[in-house]
């Protein structure tokens, strides 16, 4: 969900910008879940033919319809803090 919501907001990340914004996620886990993702057609890889390697990652339109969901669940975790 956090990758969603990230992406949400930037848009179109490359994956160390999104290991930063996630800060304690190692590679392995982050690639897992971007592969995931991918095969739910949740999101878009985009890898571009250069050296080094540049890959992109952003929602498909499939990802974008969970924009209100995704905001809905973050205004209900800021009401129901202890």
């Amino acid at each position: 969900m956090v990758i969603l919501y990230c992406l949400m907001e930037f848009k179109v990340v490359r994956f160390n910008e999104l290991k930063r914004y996630l800060k304690n996620i190692s590679d392995k886990t982050l690639s897992s879940n971007l592969k995931e993702l991918e095969a739910d057609r949740l999101i878009i890889r985009k890898e571009y033919p250069q050296i080094p390697p540049k890959v992109e990652y952003s929602l498909s339109s499939k990802g974008q319809s969970l924009t209100g969901v995704l905001d809905q669940l973050c205004i209900w975790g800021e009401n129901n803090r202890e």
